[in-house]
């Protein structure tokens, strides 16, 4: 049992390294190459775990070949574009100005009943308000409206509105974040006053707390507090 566990968590700490060093890409849509790697490295690692008298090593070796495989493809790709066209394809535009594009619906073998689902998940129901629909090399559908039937902004309509940048968490499940309180040149003294004005005594009495570059907080209790 503890020769198992020991060979488990040598894999798991490879496979988790490995996924680490593919990058913050990986861990969302993924290309080909990709999505290949993944494949086999789950089915490379799993080999040494169900069978203890194959060499562990037997696991660990070709997970390392396949992670330098990927990130020389991921380099190649940087450097070329024509190497990375090659591997990953090119994105396809599937609509133009309103208009369907049957035949690169067909090339990409993309039904119009799939087309007509991506769209309504834009929030799109209207084809004739489409400007562009272009289909990803990941697979997504990214989808840019006519100007007219985009969302009006504040500039266009002559607004000045104050920019509250980025929320920093103040509390997170009843703990305080000290690191991001400094951040912002607030003691516990003033945390403390803040949730004494909102009658709360204790940090541990909020689920959820943060504040924006203009002052503006926001405050989650915990549930039965």
């Amino acid at each position: 049992m503890a020769v198992v566990t020991v060979r488990t968590l040598i894999v798991f700490i490879c496979i988790y390294a490995a996924v680490r060093l593919m990058g913050k890409r990986q861990l969302g849509q993924l290309e080909p190459s990709e999505l290949v790697v993944a494949v086999l490295i789950t089915d490379m690692a799993a080999h040494p775990l169900q069978d203890i008298g194959i060499p562990l090593l037997n696991g660990l070796v070709p997970i390392a070949v396949l992670l330098s495989c990927e990130l020389l493809i991921s380099w190649l790709s940087l450097k070329s574009s024509r190497f990375r066209a090659f591997c990953f394809g090119r994105p396809s535009i599937l609509m133009r100005d309103g208009k369907i594009l049957v035949k690169e619906l067909r090339r990409n073998r993309f039904c119009l009943d799939e087309l007509c689902e991506e769209l309504r998940a834009k929030g799109v129901t209207d084809l004739r308000t489409v400007r562009c629909a272009v289909l990803e090399t990941d697979g997504t559908l990214n989808v840019l409206l006519r100007a007219e039937s985009q969302p009006a902004t504040p500039a266009q309509m002559g607004l000045r509105v104050q920019d509250g940048g980025l929320p920093v968490t103040l509390v997170s499940d009843g703990e305080i974040q000290w690191e991001n309180l400094r951040l912002l040149r607030k003691d516990e003294d003033w945390l403390l006053r803040e949730l004494r004005a909102r009658g709360l005594a204790s940090p541990r009495q909020v689920s959820y707390m943060n504040m924006d570059e203009l002052g503006n907080i926001f405050l989650q209790e915990k549930e039965g507090k």
